[in-house]
């Protein structure tokens, strides 16, 4: 059997991804540009593994460097995480995140064009729902994006449609992932992101260590329960076994397919914040501050799909999640 290209590997979401990959069996290589993860996050996986996966820090526009990945090893499949991912920054710097996440990918894809790679698992996101889709979101509504970082998911969606289109040996599944949080639960691993997060998890975990003063909530005039904005928070590792679970069906996959991966249910932004405090044992102090332009009121999965046809599940609390999270945070004070 082939090896599994992991890209991004080193990355909140790759990085576990690899470890449960590695249990289930298989053999992976990692790369990564490392502009927004650290390559200890890769000494970690082989800490709770076992196992030293070769890693290649290249850079997905570079066509040489990742012919080179496929010159040295035999890849089966590809799972694609690689991308900038932060909504406010892909505003601000739109072309970076065209030119990184669109252009890195039709590269990627060349790649494996040229040497006859055809499976393709991809980190797509809840983001492609746009703002006008009643929730829960179903996997044949229609795609639109709100700000630069959405519309780069839509559009690369677009272009693995139009490649299964003109080859039919390609098996594309595109997992749209609704609010991954939560870290391994031997707290060797866990988000850790370069600079200020953008998400809300790490960020009440800086504010829980006393790093940041307090949390900003953007909004609490939303037409949800409490007011703040509601999303469907699931488990890293729930999300990484989803991966492993697209890899085996990616083999009875003709062409394109979308699968929502989340738990179906929605938390506010103060259910987690309450959560976080419980397992924290601290309060989170917060201030109320204007919603931000894109953001939506209520967004999560309808995961019929995932567990119809992956014969997968979400089934970790956000209790669980937040505790998990925290066990991180205090265990790497200072990130990896």
């Amino acid at each position: 059997m082939g090896k599994i290209l992991v890209t991004g590997g080193t990355g909140f979401i790759g990085s576990h991804t690899c470890v449960s990959l590695i249990n289930a069996g298989y053999e992976i290589v990692v790369m990564d540009n490392l502009c927004n993860s650290k390559v200890e996050s890769l000494a970690r996986v082989s800490l709770i593994t076992g196992k030293n996966p070769r890693f290649y820090k290249t850079d997905l526009n570079d066509y040489k460097e990742m012919c080179q990945i496929f010159e040295d090893h035999k890849i089966d499949a590809v799972i694609h995480f690689a991308g900038l991912k932060a909504v406010g920054e892909s505003v601000k710097l739109p072309l970076t995140y065209y030119h990184n996440n669109i252009s890195g990918t039709i590269n990627l894809l060349k790649v494996m064009e040229k040497y006859g790679c055809h499976k393709f698992i991809f980190s797509s996101s809840a983001t492609v729902y746009g703002e006008n889709n009643p929730v829960p979101y179903t996997e044949d509504m229609p795609t639109s994006a709100t700000n630069p970082y959405g519309y780069t998911k839509v559009m690369i969606e677009q272009i693995l449609k139009d490649v299964c289109t003109s080859n039919s040996d390609w098996k594309v599944i595109s997992l749209r992932y609704f609010n991954p949080i939560g870290a391994h639960e031997s707290g060797l691993m866990g988000e850790n992101p370069n600079g200020i997060p953008n998400n809300l998890v790490p960020y009440i975990a800086q504010v829980a260590l006393g790093k940041l003063d307090k949390l900003h909530v953007f909004g609490n005039d939303y037409d949800t329960p409490d007011g703040t904005g509601v999303r469907d928070y699931i488990h890293v590792m729930d999300l990484a076994e989803g991966h492993v679970a697209a890899l085996k069906y990616a083999n009875s996959v003709n062409g394109f397919e979308a699968i929502n991966l989340g738990t179906g249910k929605g938390s506010s932004v103060l259910d987690v914040v309450k959560a976080y405090e419980k397992a924290c044992g601290k309060k989170i102090p917060l201030e109320i501050v204007a919603r931000r332009p894109g953001d939506i009121a209520e967004s999560y999965a309808d995961a019929t799909k995932a567990s119809e046809v992956l014969n997968w599940k979400a089934t970790y609390s956000l209790e669980k999640m937040c505790t998990d999270s925290w066990n991180f945070t205090k265990q790497n004070p200072k990130g990896l």
